[in-house]
């Protein structure tokens, strides 16, 4: 495609000179080819150039506004005409007219300057505040984006240094033709390369000085952008060795407190202390690290909150019970709980917990089973309810155990304590990893919590009931598996009681006595009177 190019450039030309260089000798014809091969290849390595082509839009709008110039005189001419053939040419002459509006229109920008918008750099944005670590995400981009246009601008003057050393180059060549054999054409081209060449010169003076400002522009910008970045990373860092000690001296403190005092009780509000004081402190500690107007932002944080409070009352206690949950640590994603409402109990499992409520898994549980007689949905709870309703928590923290209780009833003739024994070695045997289980649990939660009674060995009780003797039993068993276990156990004291002669399981039955005294109750029979028995 070069080679296209440059011959038919070189043919071009030999044809415009054909009539001079008639009477020259091969030699110099020989020379001026090789020259305009060589203009050829210059022509070619700019044909692309931007600055070129912005010159040549220019060049492109002064011809079209002269050309405009021109067809405007010939339409005041022809305006008030009545001949047929002017009146044609007239008309033919307002579209013309029109046509080149549109066109001067669109290279409006070329008016003045062709270069006005690549001879001046990009004006450098307002550097951003760094006032806390966040903003040096900001300040490394604000960095990195006026390099950037620094590089632009710095390589479209590399392609303006290479345009006016292509054109000197040039222009240094139809010197060269020029002095081997002149004519009209040679200096044509000379002039119009040279007029090409000042132009550029000009603005490539003006570039560079432009350059030099913008340059130490975005240095000094870059300059003061790192200081303050290193100013903020030595800040946090200290800050961060701040609250690091402080930390430290909360968890001493706590090492203290729990060794030197042995009431659970004063342990337990003594660690409530240590932690609300710490907290307390390193929210302190950032507030007055990273706000400049602590009375301002508490001022506007009022009136704003007492707006979202009135207009928006569920929406704002749902995202701070949101905050309760999540900060406070009694509910988390896998908790199983129990939540009533309007009379109807829900118990699941807890599968998110989002900005407005709590999405809830309905599991098959007791409740289920005595109530509901249906599972499986998915309950969303509203995150205000932790203040308005009774939310209860299986698996708070360490526990993962509950307790669970079965009655079962005996007739007033049983042998009761032989039943109770018996159930109370069924409850251990099927209970007894549970309930280590639940005893190290507990162990672990009076770390937090004050715990006084933390037995939680099987309990049996007898208690005398209408229908019988009712013997309860309660044992440990797992969150999220009580029914299986109450299963196991009820089957096993059945088979238990069934085996003894001496025990009879009481369950509610009626006896019907009808008298027959003499022909009177056959005519006037007495009311039926019904008389529940145990057996």
């Amino acid at each position: 495609m070069l080679r296209k190019f440059i011959l038919i450039f070189g043919l071009a030309c030999s044809l415009l000179l054909a009539e001079n260089n008639a009477t020259l000798a091969p030699q110099e014809r020989a020379k001026i080819d090789l020259l305009f091969e060589k203009i050829g290849l210059i022509e070619e390595s700019i044909k692309d150039n931007l600055w070129l082509k912005r010159y040549g839009n220019y060049l492109t709008y002064q011809k079209l506004v002269e050309e405009l110039s021109t067809v405007d005189e010939e339409v005041k001419k022809f305006k008030n005409t009545k001949d047929k053939q002017a009146i044609e040419k007239y008309e033919k002459l307002l579209s013309k007219q029109e046509s080149l509006e549109k066109q001067v229109l669109l290279l409006q920008e070329f008016k003045t300057s062709p270069f006005a918008k690549l001879a001046e750099p990009i004006e450098l944005e307002s550097r951003p505040r760094i006032t806390n670590p966040f903003a040096i995400i900001s300040a490394l981009s604000y960095i990195k984006q006026i390099k950037q246009d620094s590089n632009d601008y710095k390589v479209r003057l590399e392609r303006l240094d290479f345009l006016v050393d292509k054109l000197k180059e040039k222009l240094t060549l139809l010197g060269e033709v020029q002095k081997i054999e002149s004519s009209v054409y040679i200096d044509d081209l000379i002039y119009n390369t040279q007029k090409e060449l000042n132009a550029f010169i000009s603005t490539q003076e003006i570039a560079r000085t432009s350059y030099s400002l913008h340059a130490k522009k975005v240095e000094e910008a870059s300059i003061r952008s790192t200081q303050d970045i290193t100013l903020q990373i030595k800040r946090a860092f200290n800050i961060g060795i701040f609250v690091v000690i402080v930390i430290a001296i909360a968890l001493l403190l706590k090492m203290v407190a729990k060794r030197y005092i042995k009431d659970n009780e004063r342990f337990y509000l003594a660690n409530k202390i240590i932690n609300f004081a710490n907290i307390t402190l390193i929210v302190f500690i950032l507030l007055f690290s990273y706000l400049e107007n602590v009375s301002y932002l508490v001022t506007v944080l009022g009136f704003a909150s007492a707006g979202i409070a009135i207009a928006m009352k569920d929406w704002f206690m749902s995202i701070l019970g949101w905050t309760v949950i999540v900060f406070g640590g009694s509910f988390h994603v896998g908790d199983r709980i129990k939540v009533q409402k309007d009379g109807l109990l829900y118990v699941g499992d807890i599968i998110d917990i989002s900005l407005l409520r709590m999405t809830v898994l309905e599991d098959v549980t007791i409740s289920t089973y005595k109530e509901n007689r249906r599972a499986g949905r998915i309950v969303f709870v509203p995150n205000n309810f932790i203040f308005t309703s009774l939310i209860s928590n299986y698996t708070h923290d360490t526990i993962r155990t509950v307790w669970d209780g079965i009655d079962i009833f005996i007739t007033f003739d049983s042998n009761h304590k032989k039943a109770s024994h018996l159930v109370r070695e069924i409850v251990k045997k099927y209970s007894k990893g549970y309930t280590d289980i639940a005893r190290k649990q507990l162990n672990l939660l009076r770390n937090h919590y004050s715990l006084k009674n933390t037995n939680v060995e099987p309990r049996i009780f007898t208690f005398i009931e209408p229908q019988g003797m009712c013997v309860s039993a309660w044992y440990m068993t797992n969150a999220y598996a009580t029914l299986t276990l109450r299963s196991t156990i009820s089957a096993d004291i059945i088979d238990a009681f069934n085996k003894e002669e001496d025990i009879r399981i009481a369950y509610p039955t009626q006896n019907i006595n009808i008298a027959r005294q003499d022909k009177t109750l056959l005519t006037n029979p007495p009311e039926s009177s019904d008389e529940k028995s145990l057996f």
